[in-house]
């Protein structure tokens, strides 16, 4: 893994430190970097991604924003207010895109390659089948950060 200031990163790869577009799909559940940083740090993507994206260029945002989130760090950001530096995105001319995927585009493309086995979503997205009685839990892992996803399975029908 790669260590550093992330235009670096990017500088080593592309030999330049910015991209013409980038994806927030982290959300306002993103955390800061570094071993002292790794607290709830909201705008933290958002950020990122103007300050690695060229002039002109574009930020996707289908992670998932909210109008409040009771259990943030700090008051505005239980009110749904991040401190995103706008003003840079404005400067470079930054073009927006937010809300949900735009699923249908891909949908049915998607679903021919579930269906002839040439994707397996569950295990992309490392789901992970739990009982009903270990729910609680689940729902522990999944606000502690773990990377997987829980599916309840309350019969026991899903094999792993």
């Amino acid at each position: 893994m790669s260590k550093g200031d992330p235009k670096d990163q990017i500088e080593q790869i592309l030999g330049t430190p910015e991209v013409d577009c980038g994806i927030d799909a982290v959300g306002f559940e993103a955390r800061g970097h570094g071993k002292d940083a790794a607290t709830e740090a909201p705008a933290t993507v958002l950020n990122s991604l103007m300050d690695i994206t060229r002039a002109g260029g574009s930020l996707g945002i289908p992670g998932l924003y909210v109008t409040g989130d009771p259990g943030a760090a700090d008051e505005a950001a239980q009110q749904g207010s991040l401190s995103m530096r706008f003003g840079l995105g404005f400067a470079k001319s930054h073009v927006f895109v937010t809300g949900q995927c735009p699923v249908m585009k891909y949908n049915r493309g998607l679903m021919h390659a579930i269906l002839n086995d040439k994707v397996t979503i569950a295990k992309n997205v490392n789901a992970t089948p739990i009982a009903l009685d270990d729910a609680p839990q689940g729902y522990a892992d999944f606000d502690s950060g773990v990377a997987k996803k829980f599916v309840l399975d309350p019969h026991g029908m899903i094999s792993d």
